[in-house]
């Protein structure tokens, strides 16, 4: 962090400290349930959700190489082939919105087709393993599911709109080949690693498994009243694999991927679940911003609500995960589930700052024309999502 970022940041809690009238029963409020979200958070899904998945997201970083999946964006390689890696290299990248940036200007300005491209910007961010985890965890599994769907479902209508609208310019570029490395060679087969990944995968669904509702019947409770059993018997199998599958500098690497993704995301979550909490409460709990003024904006499942959250989505800047409790707040206030999608499928792949970047990279007019497919994709599922789900 840079001197003088130190700095603002200590002006701003110093003015907040002195000008803040904590004493106004709002405010204080305020105050309470912002502090009263964070402890929520901390007990309910941050060890069994949010370790889990940084470990899984480490993992990704380490063992599936960027190059593999950067390598079928180029020119030679074929349309349906990069489609399908750009739509879902989310997952595999782990990436927020302004980490894509200099990956897409990469790949772009060395021979990859823009609908590919494009797809690639979109799917980054926005099919975050993390945040598809905490969303599920902590929205519901059904926005969580439909998040995901959604997010890959956009980013190849994106790409293919983006190559339909600019066939003349992609044609007219200089096609050139993106030059990586070469993979070095592992000693473990890729059923190997992908079995690896899967008993992660276990540990987190068993270890965040909800409690059933009370008078459910059948396997439900069964496996919750078993679940730390199941946890624990992936671990040692975890720990088996990692002592003969991988050598002690692949481990090591994972753990400082993981710890570098704690130590980015962790503050930014805390400082955003204290701001929702702040300003929106908990579901059920008044906060600064009065629930009616939340409901007349994004509340039911208008045209108007959907369009209002995807705008808002594309301009604001989200920190990785941040838009969770942020949602949290609003559908609490009164927000619907429609505009709700709306904003998480617009909101992690745009910004404004991200706006800009991309301009510098393929100009305006594309940019424009990324933007404001984004943003009517995200309004017309939204309200398709409202429809289901009411």
């Amino acid at each position: 962090m840079k001197e003088r970022t130190k700095l603002l940041l200590i002006i701003l809690v110093f003015a907040a400290c002195y000008y803040i009238p904590w004493d106004n029963t709002t405010i204080r409020q305020s105050g309470l349930e912002a502090f009263m979200m964070l402890q929520e958070y901390a007990r309910k899904h941050v060890l069994t959700c949010l370790i889990p998945a940084f470990f899984i997201a480490g993992a990704i970083a380490v063992f599936v190489s960027q190059a593999s999946v950067l390598k079928y964006f180029g020119a030679t390689a074929k349309k349906i082939l990069s489609y399908s890696v750009a739509s879902v290299s989310g997952t595999v990248l782990a990436v927020c919105s302004c980490t894509v940036l200099p990956l897409f200007a990469g790949i772009y300005t060395r021979g990859a087709g823009i609908g590919p491209a494009t797809a690639f910007l979109y799917s980054g961010p926005a099919i975050n393993v993390l945040a598809i985890v905490l969303t599920a965890r902590i929205l519901g599994w059904q926005l969580g599911l439909a998040r995901a769907i959604g997010a890959v479902l956009f980013a190849i209508i994106t790409g293919l709109l983006m190559a339909f609208i600019f066939r003349k310019d992609d044609a007219a570029r200089t096609v050139g080949q993106i030059y990586l490395p070469d993979e070095e060679e592992k000693g473990r087969s890729l059923t190997q690693e992908a079995l690896f990944m899967l008993t992660m995968v276990l540990i987190l669904i068993f270890a965040a498994f909800a409690r059933p509702e009370i008078g459910s019947t059948g396997v439900w409770p069964a496996i919750f009243a078993a679940k730390w059993y199941i946890t624990a018997g992936l671990l040692v199998v975890l720990v088996l694999m990692l002592k003969n599958w991988f050598v002690k500098e692949e481990r090591t690497n994972w753990v400082q991927s993981t710890w570098g993704f704690m130590k980015q995301i962790f503050p930014l979550l805390g400082a955003g679940v204290l701001v929702a909490g702040f300003m929106l409460g908990r579901p059920g709990h008044s906060a600064l911003i009065p629930e009616h003024y939340i409901q007349s904006l994004v509340g039911g499942n208008s045209l108007w609500a959907n369009l209002f959250a995807s705008v808002s989505g594309a301009f604001m800047y989200f920190a990785t995960l941040t838009e969770v409790p942020i949602l949290q707040g609003l559908i609490g206030a009164g927000m619907g589930k429609g505009p709700a999608l709306s904003l998480l499928l617009a909101g992690p792949a745009l910004s404004l700052p991200n706006m800009l970047v991309i301009g510098g990279v393929m100009g305006v007019k594309k940019t424009a024309a990324f933007c404001v497919i984004i943003v009517l994709l995200s309004t017309i599922a939204g309200m398709c999502y409202g429809w289901i789900a009411a």
